[in-house]
């Protein structure tokens, strides 16, 4: 795998920004170690977010993403989100159009990556979490599959616990619209023949835990290809290492 730190310049934010790249390299003889499964064809891409308090290189940092995904020969981007809930922000930033429309094909310009919707994927913690699911499914022409790890699953139920956070991303009243509530998305993307794979995943020590299973009971509602998976755990990097290895065996085994 090659590791690359992409700085380049976003039309949507107006401003340069930062992402983490890890691909497949084709010729490795000689590394020891590891097994090279890169193909021949262009790349399948996750694209892979962080949470509230993190940045781009969290997941390169707290977990060994890079030697799972070599595992299944894919590509995964690390974006920077801020604290934008992954939104295009009232008083901020239009990251909801730089992650979902922009990135994409920023990505494809530089790197070998496939453009096919099966060949797409996101996932994400946290308020990444959150940020997956919801273009996982707004975007559903082009993201086959989405997983979020201790999502932040029903963001209008828990907005006061992210008061200060919420205000830049909503405005000062925190009135999350049905647009931004995963609850209403899923029920309107039900509609689409399109809809993408599901994945949740949380640990049942979470403080997101309820909020996840209002969200588990709405896909279990619908008509959603839908997989979930809890075990003991809390909101922290010990259960996202573990957790990510389901997501990729997932969406690539």
């Amino acid at each position: 795998m090659a590791l690359c730190e992409f700085h380049f310049f976003s039309e949507s934010l107006g401003l340069q920004t930062t992402a983490y790249v890890v691909i497949p390299q084709k010729s490795t003889s000689g590394e020891i170690g590891v097994e090279n499964n890169a193909g021949t064809d262009r790349y399948k891409c996750l694209y892979l977010l962080h949470g509230l308090s993190d940045d781009a290189s969290i997941w390169l940092r707290r977990t060994s993403i890079e030697r799972y995904a070599q595992k299944y020969g894919v590509c995964v981007v690390m974006p920077f989100g801020g604290k934008s809930f992954y939104t295009d922000m009232k008083y901020g930033e239009k990251y909801y159009t730089y992650i979902a429309k922009e990135l994409p094909r920023i990505i494809r310009e530089f790197f070998n990556v496939s453009e096919k919707r099966e060949d797409n994927f996101i996932a994400g913690l946290s308020m990444g979490g959150y940020g997956a699911l919801k273009i996982g499914m707004k975007e559903c022409e082009h993201f086959c599959a989405a997983a979020g790890l201790s999502s932040v699953a029903d963001l209008a139920g828990d907005a006061s616990m992210f008061e200060k956070t919420l205000i830049p991303v909503f405005g000062d009243d925190l009135t999350v619209p049905d647009s931004e509530n995963l609850l209403k998305i899923a029920e309107q993307t039900n509609k689409n023949t399109n809809k993408p794979r599901i994945f949740m995943g949380v640990g049942t020590e979470d403080f997101m835990y309820a909020g996840n299973q209002k969200l588990k009971e709405k896909f279990e509602e619908l008509s959603f290809d839908f997989t979930y998976r809890e075990s003991c755990g809390a909101h922290g990097w010990e259960f996202w290492d573990e957790y990510i290895q389901y997501v990729l065996e997932w969406m690539f085994g």
